[in-house]
Parts: structure tokens; sequence; C-alpha cells
């Protein structure tokens, strides 16, 4: 006799089947943890006693985002190991320009349905780019919501919270007109852009996730799902003091990320040609028509982190973050400005 199902899993929401896919996540979430985290995974609430000895004035640092519509990408490829990476790794840059290292992250899956085999993917990026960042993974939520996302779709919100001695805080400061700006390089769009990006590429030009293209290396879904940069590790072992500001560049491009550090009476000048931009950016403007300094504005165009540091340290450092140099600080009134 066929066991009927219950009033809930008919609705759309298999309780039963929720409980044992968390069940099976323990052994791979306690692979981030150390021994700060406390308790077991699965409770109400995760548990976390930080070690601060050697901070003289230790101040926690909170960032919340999402991966937004590069998950549209990761339906159409049916892959979904790079996203919770991606989520990770962008959460990890947030809290970085402030000087802080991470302690524990928190993530959010929302699922028209439960599909055991996608959780273990995402959770697998989750779990990889925690390890790599130092991050405890302490606890999240995963819920089911027929009717709310279409057949087959999820979305990922997640939060990190770090620290930093409030003596090595980056504020941002220190900028002063004189000051260079160096470019850190970024690994594809990152986790921005992707709305406008689809629009071009399957909208426009009718291209599919398996098409190639000349100047990519790999087809078109696997190069936009290339994994969002963790800069945190090659930050930290700048000695204090030598950067002044650092951007993360993420929605809004370096148009409207560099005048979030920036002082009132300095503006970021930017030379555009002082880094070759990715063939995927120059495939979007051309294609997509998209004016050059609105792509600056919705892209970071090849530069996923900015730091800026005195003129006299800039080569070292720039070496250091295998950097480029592209752009100064000068007078100006907190804005950015872009030199074609």
């Amino acid at each position: 006799m066929t066991k009927k199902k219950k009033a809930y899993a008919q609705a759309g929401v298999d309780v039963d089947l929720g409980n044992l896919v968390k069940r099976r996540i323990q052994a791979r979430v306690k692979g981030t943890h150390g021994p700060e985290v406390l308790g077991e995974v699965g409770g109400f609430g995760g548990l976390f006693a930080p070690n601060f000895s050697g901070m003289r004035e230790p101040v926690l640092v909170a960032s919340v985002d999402g991966v937004g519509t590069k998950l549209k990408i990761a339906f159409a490829l049916d892959r979904h190991d790079t996203v919770g990476a991606d989520l990770v790794n962008h959460c990890v840059n947030d809290i970085a320009v402030l000087g802080a290292r991470p302690l524990f992250f928190l993530d959010y899956i929302g699922a028209e349905k439960l599909e055991p085999r996608v959780f273990d993917q995402v959770l697998s990026g989750f779990t990889r780019a925690c390890r790599a960042a130092g991050c405890a993974l302490i606890g999240g939520e995963t819920a089911q919501m027929p009717g709310m996302y279409r057949k087959g779709e999820y979305d990922l919100a997640g939060c990190i919270v770090g620290v930093v001695d409030r003596s090595k805080m980056i504020d941002g400061s220190r900028i002063k007109p004189g000051d260079v700006i160096l470019g850190l390089p970024s690994n594809g769009l990152h986790t921005n852009g992707y709305s406008l990006a689809r629009k071009i590429l399957f909208g426009k030009m009718r291209l599919r996730p398996d098409s190639k293209i000349e100047g990519l290396k790999h087809s078109l879904g696997a190069e936009l799902l290339r994994v969002h940069k963790n800069y945190q590790p090659s930050l930290a072992k700048i000695p204090q003091g030598k950067i002044h500001g650092l951007a993360h560049i993420t929605g809004g491009g370096l148009v409207d990320n560099l005048p979030r550090v920036l002082r009132n009476n300095c503006d970021a000048i930017i030379e555009t040609k002082s880094w070759r931009v990715p063939a995927l950016f120059e495939l979007l403007q051309h294609r997509g028509k998209v004016p050059r300094a609105e792509m600056y504005q919705v892209f970071n165009m090849g530069i996923g982190m900015v730091a800026i540091v005195s003129a006299k340290n800039a080569k070292n450092l720039a070496r250091q973050l295998r950097a480029k140099e592209i752009g100064r600080i000068g007078a100006g009134s907190g804005k950015t400005r872009l030199r074609f």
C-alpha cells in the first residue's frame, strides 16, 4: 500500500525531506569549525566564542548580501557548486575593505522545493569558500516556499561577521591628493551586472550557455560562473598603515564604489587605458551598445578591488598585490572621474 503524503508535503513543503537533507550536512559544515564554535549545527542559534587576545579594542564588522541574477546562469547550466562560494567571498571582501578578518558566516536558502542534489552542491560552495577564508559556517536557514519561486529555482543570501582592532581599521581617513590607486584584477563579472549581461548575451545576441566566443577561454556559461575572488588573504599580508583605503568593486562599478571610501576633498581619477579590459566586458559594451561610461558604473571592468596607497609605496605594493596602477587621487569633492 502506498504511503499517503502528509498534508504539508501535498502543499509542496516536505518537512521530512528537509530534515533528512539537513542531517546530512553536519560533517561538511563541521569542517569549517575551529575551537571557537560551540554546540551543534541545527540549533536555534549558532554559538561562537571569539578569542580577541592581542587586540586592544576589537570592533565587530558585519555585512549581508546576495548573489543576484547570477543564479539564473546556475539554473540554466544546472551547476550549483560555485554560487555558494561567490556569496561567501563577496561578503568576506565587503568586510576586508575595513581591514577585518572573517569570524563566522550564516546562510539563507529559499527554494521552490528542496532538491537534495542541488542543496548539496550549493553547500559545497559555502563550505569550500569558508574553509579557504578561515571563516566558520555556524548556521543558516533553508526555506521551502512553493508558489514563491519558479519551479527549480532558489535564492541565496548570506551574513558575515568579522573583527578588526580599532587602531588597525582602514576607514579612508588617510587618503589624500597624490595617493596612487591600485587595481586588483577580477575573475570576470563576479556577482554584479548579470541582469544587463543576460539581456545582451541571451536576449539580444541569442547565445546559449554552451556557446564558444572568440577571446574567451571557456564556454560562455563557464565564464559567467567564474567564482568571485576573495582578496582578503592578500590584503591581510600588507603591513598596517600601508593601505590608506580599499573599495570592493561590486554593483555600481568604479564610479559608485570608490566614493564610498573617499574624503569629501578628494576625487579618484581613473585612467581607463592603464589596464586591459577583459574580452567579455568589451563584448558586452559593443554588442549591447552600452555607453562606455555606463559600463564602469555597472560592471567591474576587470578590477575587483581597489587599494589606495601613498605614491612612495605604490610600486612595491602593486608587486605584492599583483595589482596595476590605474589612477591617482586628486583634489575634488568625493567623486570618481574617468579618463578615456
